[in-house]
C-alpha cells in the first residue's frame, strides 16, 4: 500500500496576503480557493512539478501563523531557484553549501520557514 503525503497546512494571518506571495511571488499554482462559510475559507496552492501541495486559509489550522519550519522543496538547480524567487520577489538568502546539499531559505510573509535544496550526489 502507498501513503503519498499530499497536503502540508501552513497557518497563515491573512490569506489574501498569503496568496499573493505564494502564487505572486514564489510561483505556487493556485489550486483551491473556497470560502465554505464565514468560518473556513480553504486555500491549496502547489509548487511547481511537485505531488504535494501546501493549504491555507481561515479555519484550516490551530496552529499560530508562522509557526511552520522545515518545509522543503527539491530543485535540480539551486542557482536558477534562487534567481526566480529572487525576481519574484522573494526576499531569498544567499546559496549555502553543505555536505547534504546546496540550499536557499526564505520566510512567508507570517515567517513559516522553507528551504530549497539542490541534493548534491558525493563524489
Amino acid at each position: 500500500m502507498d501513503m503519498k503525503l499530499e497536503l502540508v497546512a501552513v497557518p497563515v494571518s491573512d490569506p489574501d496576503a498569503s496568496i499573493a506571495f505564494y502564487r505572486d511571488k514564489a510561483g505556487f499554482v493556485l489550486d483551491h480557493d473556497h470560502k465554505v462559510n464565514d468560518d473556513i475559507r480553504f486555500v491549496q496552492l502547489t509548487p511547481p512539478g511537485s505531488a504535494c501541495s501546501i493549504a491555507l486559509g481561515k479555519g484550516v489550522s490551530q496552529k499560530e501563523p508562522g509557526s511552520v519550519e522545515g518545509l522543503q522543496v527539491v530543485v535540480s538547480d539551486i542557482e536558477e531557484a534562487r534567481a526566480v524567487l529572487a525576481d519574484g520577489g522573494v526576499a531569498v538568502s544567499e546559496v549555502q553549501d553543505f555536505p547534504w546539499g546546496r540550499f536557499v531559505f526564505f520566510s512567508d510573509p507570517d515567517g513559516n520557514g522553507w528551504a530549497v535544496q539542490q541534493i548534491v550526489t558525493p563524489g
